[in-house]
């Protein structure tokens, strides 16, 4: 139980404006307004409010100019009329609280589980900066994350980014979950960008549990809702984990997903004008994604670090589409969901031979690295045959390689779907007598 002292109050009581500059709508056009009497006060990325009392909804500063402002409204310009008032509100910000641990909100950092949120004694810019990579540590020690296939073939260390490539329905959600609960960490910061709305209670209740809460907090922007909202649910989730990290605290963050946060940000560049020239992505995606994934890593000094798990939706398994692509040039590693091993019910359906972690090797000792080279050896092999071995075109004792492999597929295959292993050097003695090793 947080108890509120008198930090909070100072917090609510400064955020307080008694005056607010008023402007006033003088055009609207292509889903976007013309704004008189901010120019001398708005920066480009302020909040608005439009309208009057009972029917008042946010915008977000996208042009200016001496003259007017341009405006992007939350749900589109209807109803809106020519004079209708427009509130400065500022900056976009966010003021986490300790207590926000084990709560759902909105990228506005107000409550979605019906109890009040408090505000936090300092302001967090939403597009902070990272940190100097010249000072920041190197990657630290390997974590325990409660999955066989993660705590032996693609490790994950503290302070690394990776990137989960699924497709629809293929488990990414269900592994993020288990994730949230097992990996080591102090506080698990969850995104979801752009979420189906019916599914949000389900992944609290049912897919991360009572268990997973004590520790998490939950940034939720689900599908109907505006771009310039589902934008901010990743900035609002960072702004978060970086609060955390910032008091020495070692942070899992989660983002589901990232192409939803690019597809948002395509809606909000192409109302200013921005061209799309990326395979219908703007050219400003790159930035945006890159500058959201540097914010996670490793800390400076006595800050702590922020291990990060990045979802990208693959349409058709193709992992060159231009989010795909962006991704895996920035990230320590990926992880790739294949929909074939789904169908024949293994989970986490984890294509390992299209996965990688770039801890490794430095993450695993000399003997670990042997047994993961020969796991992959194994599975390469069994691949490579497969279709002649189904097909009953191979004679045992022809290839001594593709023997084993026959002989190592089935528990190597079940192991990959182990979960609540234990620690890391029984998952590794057991992927030892899976090899024969």
């Amino acid at each position: 139980m947080h108890t509120v002292g008198f930090d909070v109050l100072t917090a609510e009581i400064a955020a307080v404006k008694p005056v607010r500059t008023i402007g006033r709508v003088i055009e609207a056009s292509k889903g976007v307004l013309q704004v008189s009497g901010l120019s001398d006060i708005a920066s480009l990325g302020d909040m608005v409010e439009i309208g009057h009392k009972g029917a008042i909804r946010r915008g977000e500063v996208l042009q200016l100019n001496p003259q007017a402002v341009t405006v992007l409204p939350d749900g589109g310009a209807d109803g809106l009329s020519i004079g209708d008032p427009v509130a400065h509100i500022g900056n976009n910000e966010i003021a986490p609280h300790e207590s926000w641990i084990g709560r759902v909100i909105d990228p506005f950092g107000q409550s979605l589980d019906g109890t009040p949120v408090l505000r936090g004694p300092k302001a967090l810019p939403l597009r902070g900066q990272p940190m100097n990579p010249t000072e920041r540590r190197g990657l630290g020690g390997r974590l325990e994350t409660g999955l066989a296939v993660f705590n032996t073939l693609l490790p994950i260390v503290r302070g690394q980014r990776i990137g989960l490539f699924a497709g629809s329905g293929v488990g990414k959600s269900t592994l993020m979950a288990k994730l949230a609960r097992g990996l080591a960490a102090d506080v698990v910061v969850i995104a979801m960008v752009g979420e189906r709305g019916r599914e949000v209670r389900e992944f609290i209740e049912r897919v991360l549990g009572p268990q997973g809460m004590k520790r998490a907090v939950i940034v939720a922007a689900t599908s109907d809702q505006s771009p310039l909202v589902r934008r901010r649910c990743a900035w609002t989730a960072m702004a978060v984990a970086e609060y955390f990290r910032d008091q020495g605290r070692h942070v899992l963050f989660m983002a589901d997903s990232v192409t939803r946060f690019a597809e948002a940000h395509r809606e909000v560049a192409l109302a200013t004008g921005e061209s799309s020239s990326l395979r219908g992505f703007p050219p400003s995606t790159s930035h945006l994604i890159t500058s959201l994934c540097e914010r996670a890593g490793p800390g400076i000094g006595t800050a702590g670090d922020i291990t990060a798990v990045f979802s990208v939706l693959v349409a058709g398994s193709d992992m060159d589409e231009p989010v795909a692509d962006i991704l895996r040039g920035v990230l320590d590693g990926h992880v790739v969901l294949d929909r074939r091993i789904a169908e024949r019910g293994r989970f986490p359906a984890i294509d390992l031979l299209r996965s990688v972690s770039r801890a490794l090797p430095e993450a695993a000792s000399a003997q670990e690295n042997e047994v993961i080279a020969l796991a992959r050896q194994r599975l390469g092999t069994y691949d490579r045959s497969e279709m002649m071995i189904q097909a009953g075109l191979y004679a045992k004792g022809t290839d001594p390689l593709i023997d084993a492999a026959i002989a190592s597929w089935p528990s190597l295959d079940a192991f990959l779907a182990e979960d609540e292993p234990g620690a890391t050097a029984q998952s590794f003695e057991r992927l030892s007598k899976s090899l024969g090793a």
